[in-house]
């Protein structure tokens, strides 16, 4: 199971690997699963997939043969909203609100972080979701004590080779004083950060803007900083309606609620991304369905920090693009999607007291596709057909976690865990590999995490629990 067999005598060939033997997850229109199926891959992009046996020519091109029997091959999942930072922080403020989980230990520790801090955190954070089958990740990176951070964070995402949007956030009121910005300061840091990495390795980093929270952020900065990112097509993405003492907090100072307010600033639009949107009312979904924005589900991190439930059967019913996030280490202590998968479907189960809410389909649907549209590539990325950008996750499922297996997207949502994560395709090439990282060193960067991870909470005071 999960053998691989590579001729030398085609070295110099454009690389092309096929996948053979195991169940194809396309996540397509129609949810079709082949299993037994085979994928060919040749260089970045699938070249070929169905049922049964692989078609003479198949086998003959590929450079690569991965026999993936008992296994399932899925589209890479897309981890919509993180803070890699966070990863340093695991663990040190369970049991509080946001707010009080802000103010006792985010706050203080983000204001020790340095390059290398981040370097580490992010290197160790990216890892983490390869390895639990996130091929893509938005980290919304908004800790600047360092002017080097978000290059550095880029660079770890460059050296790993995941795709790796950064979405640059800022704050400029109302927020702890080291971590705010004026709307000059942040356009004229996102600058040269834009014209390094926007587009950059082959078009797998990219970056946006991301005004933090709407009681942090002026008219006038949300103002120009939306116009900045799209001035070179990036996103635009922020912390929506977490809480309902947000909510209320926007109601007494603005009169409006977060999805409105946007919308009355001309802002609300289809390249930006709405991180927890857990309440909203029916007025707000409708207009997040008019104006096309997709929001961004975090179920762990909404029950960790006991936020509430979103209202994710809603918005898909009202044909809102829904994606799927962990959400920080800081807020949920693991970049798993596997696990925000089955969450997903769990919570809101028990929210509607319905156990037909959500259908495993649905959830992966919201981790690849949704996760591709959230990036505005709806057309590349998220799906197992001909011509898509080859980002894929071949997941083992002979094991006694898993098996036997009566339903494989089931048997994904419900049982898989990164443990179940053989190898990891990006771009159609091997990052992780029989459960091995191939771009990086594992156990440098878990060194290297702790010890920024004791530094840092040194300088900032704080201990473990």
């Amino acid at each position: 199971m999960g053998s691989l067999r590579s001729d030398p005598g085609v070295a110099s060939r454009e690389r092309s690997t096929l996948l053979e033997g195991g169940a194809v997850v396309t996540v397509d229109d129609r949810d079709t699963v082949h299993d037994p199926g085979w994928v060919l891959v040749d260089g970045s992009v699938i070249a070929g997939v169905g049922a049964g046996e692989p078609p003479l020519s198949a086998r003959r091109s590929a450079e690569t043969v991965v026999d993936i029997t008992g296994c399932a091959v899925m589209p890479g999942m897309v981890n919509g909203h993180t803070h890699l930072f966070q990863t340093l922080l695991r663990g040190l403020a369970d049991d509080k609100s946001l707010l009080d989980w802000l103010r006792d230990c985010i706050w203080p520790a983000a204001g020790e972080i340095d390059a290398d801090a981040a370097r580490a955190a992010a290197t160790l954070g990216l890892i983490e979701n390869l390895r639990s089958g996130a091929t893509t990740v938005i980290d919304h990176q908004y800790v600047h004590a360092d002017a080097d951070i978000d290059d550095a964070v880029c660079e770890a995402a460059a050296e790993l080779g995941i795709r790796f949007e950064l979405a640059r956030g800022w704050a400029d009121r109302n927020y702890h004083a080291p971590l705010t910005e004026s709307a000059d300061t942040v356009l004229a840091r996102v600058q040269p950060l834009h014209e390094t990495w926007h587009g950059s390795c082959d078009g797998r980093i990219s970056i946006g803007l991301a005004p933090l929270i709407p009681w942090g952020c002026s008219d006038d900065a949300m103002l120009a900083t939306a116009d900045a990112a799209r001035s070179w097509g990036g996103h635009i993405h922020t912390h929506c309606a977490e809480t309902r003492v947000e909510v209320e907090m926007s109601l007494e100072e603005r009169g409006l609620r977060h999805v409105p307010w946007l919308d009355s600033l001309g802002v609300l639009g289809p390249d930006v991304q709405l991180a927890h949107s857990v309440w909203l009312d029916e007025a707000e979904i409708q207009l997040i369905a008019e104006r096309g924005a997709s929001v961004v589900h975090c179920p762990v991190s909404n029950m960790y920090l006991a936020s509430g439930i979103a209202p994710v059967r809603e918005l898909l019913d009202h044909g809102v693009n829904v994606a799927l996030a962990t959400d920080g280490a800081g807020s949920n202590n693991r970049q798993d999607m596997f696990e925000a998968c089955k969450a997903t479907a769990l919570l809101q189960k028990v929210g509607r007291l319905d156990a037909m809410v959500l259908q495993p389909e649905e959830v992966l649907a919201m981790a690849c596709r949704g996760g591709a549209r959230l990036l505005n590539r709806g057309e590349e990325l998220g799906t197992i057909q001909p011509s898509r950008i080859a980002d894929l996750v071949v997941v083992d499922l002979a094991s006694p976690f898993v098996a036997p297996v009566h339903s494989v997207p089931s048997a994904l949502v419900y049982c898989a865990t990164p443990r179940d994560v053989l190898h990891v395709l990006v771009d159609g090439r091997f990052v992780v590999r029989d459960r091995t990282l191939t771009t990086g060193d594992e156990a440098a960067a878990l060194e290297n995490a702790t010890a920024a991870a004791r530094a840092v909470l040194g300088r900032a005071g704080l201990s473990a629990r």
